[in-house]
């Protein structure tokens, strides 16, 4: 039912899917999606749930296999590899549902806490010596950058079909690097 939400919402703006609609995708009649949430609104903020705590485990992972004094740009393109790999869902995320409801807004919110503090981990492993400060405003820097080129991506904005896919996380590598380190050439 979240699978075949989160493909009508990614695909139609939310204010136009029904109820109706979630369920002939999900081949299940409306009571029953009823049974389960209250409204359309419940479906979309727990699929942006599950991908959220997804997205989360995902960066726990990339942080645990990675290496100290490793570049930390291979793990931001790991992650925008795995949101294309999640395009509806990460097209719920950060496009579809921004500005759909409060509890939307607040999930989004505290998804973008976890994102940081996991990032600030990823931080302190690959360089120890970083201040908490530091790591701080850099894992900042890289969830910004993470954001954008999520909803780049997920768009197939101007720029990401301009560059090409490789190129365009080439680019997101390099700069992930920079935001990390910005001494290092």
């Amino acid at each position: 039912m979240i699978e075949a939400a989160t493909e009508l919402f990614a695909t139609q703006p939310p204010d136009e899917v029904t109820v109706a609609d979630i369920a002939a995708r999900a081949e299940m009649t409306s009571a029953a999606v009823y049974y389960h949430f209250s409204s359309k609104d419940q479906v979309l903020v727990e699929g942006m749930r599950v991908f959220a705590a997804a997205l989360c485990e995902q960066l726990e992972a990339i942080t645990e296999a990675h290496g100290p004094d490793s570049d930390i740009g291979p793990a931001i393109t790991t992650l925008v590899a795995w949101l294309g790999e999640h395009r509806s869902a990460a097209t719920v995320f950060f496009v579809s549902s921004a500005g759909m409801s409060q509890e939307a807004e607040a999930l989004r919110q505290e998804s973008r806490t976890k994102l940081l503090a996991g990032l600030v981990r990823l931080i302190h492993k690959a360089r120890e010596s970083v201040s908490d400060a530091e790591a701080a405003v850099i894992g900042l820097g890289l969830l910004a950058l993470l954001e954008t080129a999520a909803i780049s991506q997920v768009r197939g904005d101007d720029l990401y079909r301009s560059l090409g896919h490789r190129s365009f996380v080439r680019e997101v590598s390099h700069l992930a690097e920079r935001i990390a380190d910005p001494t290092a050439e």
